[in-house]
């Protein structure tokens, strides 16, 4: 039977409601005095922090930010970012985390295409936002983290402001909550739009099979605008009522220093970060015993690196979180007791998630065959912004296709094979780089490896290895290709190899693959003709 009115209606919406704006609110009536967060510079306690997002909604309502506007925000990690990620949920708007590491007109782009009325910037990237809305009407509300500048309003207006009461915004389970802009290989990213249901369904898959509890004390070192940092650990931290530490970046020394002072009990990077963990000499020499939980995505965790991983800190116990943006972003984990007997999955699927892999005409392949990795779960995207087509591609048939090739065994475990646009079409046989980075991964010198094809007129696409050794380790190519040969087929051993320095990596510790094929397509020049290496 309807109610009465819509009075009636906006009373029990707002009392049912569940969103990213009710999370902190909850855990500060019940942890009023715990540590909700602290960066080095400034700490706020559960109670603080809840008053600091009424305040700065409030403040954002009074200069024009209403239900459904969309807030950008560019920044580092900073206390004023977590402030800002439930600010904008109070105030029913939707916010935009931007890559701090993105060029001006790559800012720009994304600030246009989500039609962001206010935009919050760290003084630091004030150059990058000014040269990004230039000669724009740009965003109406310009508000700058530290330093007050012309034109831009400082952040700590927003806090002073007198009312510290959150507003009363209806927002609707499937409301958008924030646009994600994914790092694809496209020429623009697309903006994945995720609803608060979808994210609070994600936070219950990351906190019950990623074994978090409220006494957790968490050391956040990867990007907040990333997915994964803010995501599967910052916001399910706040909702538990666990305490979170943030450093702007995941420097080595400085990562091992906040375990040690702060007594971190949990951790999450991707491999790249672990493996400069264990390289870094401060690493026997900072007391690591209060680390309990540690977390890694991005990329298969190499079986190597698992084991030393599992004999310098035998008392931490390892998940793998594999999934992407559009599903919020975990569909795939790998518990702790499987790191070494399924050593290379992903895992099974996530508590409110189903995965399969799936032929060109969406039917399961059999056990061990490979496919493409589709997921069906309340965690996938809205849409993709203003996209239509890209929308109805990624989800024909009822299933988010998330563009990876895997294989599933016959007890439901997931291997990612590698994404489509990584798999490597050589000589008429296809080879997963991945594959061919574990095997050079069991090599004693190597410390970070990746594998891509570039082009060769007669392989159409030649196998080549960009490495980076281990610091003091003597490593030549031909020793490093007769380690391949001895575990490789012939035509999954690179061509040619290149010794560099680092690899390229975005914020959230990925290869920049896209990268590697453009700065080493020379390579193909050193690779003889297609009857050579077979």
């Amino acid at each position: 039977m309807p109610l009465a009115g819509a009075s009636e209606q906006a009373d029990v919406a707002l009392a049912r409601r569940q969103s990213l704006a009710d999370l902190l609110r909850r855990s500060a009536r019940r942890h009023p005095d715990r540590l909700a967060v602290s960066d080095g510079v400034s700490s706020r306690t559960y109670a603080q922090l809840d008053e600091d997002a009424g305040r700065i909604a409030n403040a954002l309502a009074e200069r024009g930010v209403g239900a459904g506007d969309r807030v950008a925000v560019l920044s580092r990690n900073s206390v004023e970012y977590v402030q800002t990620i439930f600010a904008v949920a109070r105030a029913g708007a939707v916010l935009v985390p931007i890559n701090f590491m993105l060029r001006s007109e790559e800012v720009g782009y994304v600030v246009r295409h989500s039609s962001a009325v206010a935009l919050l910037v760290q003084d630091a990237l004030l150059p990058v936002a000014g040269a990004a809305i230039e000669g724009t009407e740009g965003p109406r509300t310009r508000i700058v983290y530290g330093a007050a500048a012309e034109g831009w309003e400082p952040f700590s207006a927003l806090l002073e402001h007198a009312d510290s009461r959150e507003p009363a915004v209806p927002i609707a389970p499937d409301a958008p909550a924030q646009i994600l802009y994914t790092s694809g290989t496209e020429s623009r990213p697309k903006g994945a739009v995720l609803s608060h249901a979808a994210l609070i369904a994600q936070y219950g898959s990351c906190i019950i099979d990623g074994g978090m509890d409220r006494d957790d004390v968490e050391l956040h070192s990867m990007p907040l605008f990333h997915c994964a940092q803010q995501h599967c650990f910052l916001v399910p931290d706040i909702q538990l009522g666990a305490s979170s530490v943030i450093l702007p970046g995941p420097d080595p020394a400085a990562v091992l220093a906040a375990i040690e002072s702060h007594r971190v009990t949990k951790f999450f990077a991707p491999p790249t970060v672990w493996i400069g963990l264990l390289r870094h000499p401060d690493f026997d020499k900072r007391d690591l015993s209060s680390l309990r939980k540690g977390y890694y995505g991005a990329a298969i965790m190499p079986v190597e690196v698992l084991r030393e991983i599992g004999e310098r800190l035998p008392g931490v116990r390892l998940w793998n979180f594999y999934g992407q943006t559009e599903m919020a972003p975990v569909a795939v984990m790998l518990q702790p007791e499987d790191q070494i007997r399924k050593a290379g999955s992903a895992g099974q699927a996530a508590l409110n998630v189903e995965t399969r892999v799936v032929d060109a005409e969406g039917r399961d392949v059999p056990a061990g065959e490979i496919g493409e990795i589709v997921h069906r779960s309340p965690h996938a995207i809205l849409e993709y912004l203003d996209d239509p087509g890209k929308t109805a591609e990624a989800f024909r048939g009822g299933w988010f296709h998330s563009g990876d090739l895997g294989t599933m065994d016959e007890e439901g475990y997931l291997t990612v094979v590698d994404r489509i646009k990584d798999m490597i079409k050589t000589g008429g046989e296809n080879v997963a780089s991945r594959e061919v980075e574990e095997t050079l991964y069991l090599h004693p010198a190597v410390a970070e490896v990746a594998v891509v094809g570039v082009s060769h007129p007669s392989w159409i696409e030649a196998v080549v290895a960009i490495v980076v050794t281990r610091a003091g380790a003597a490593l030549t190519e031909e020793e490093l290709r007769a380690h391949a040969r001895e575990r490789l087929a012939p035509f999954k051993v690179p061509k040619a190899f290149a010794f560099v320095d680092a690899l390229p990596k975005n914020p959230s510790g990925k290869i920049l693959k896209r990268e590697l094929r453009e700065l080493h397509g020379g390579l193909a020049d050193r690779i003889a003709d297609a009857g050579a290496g077979r």
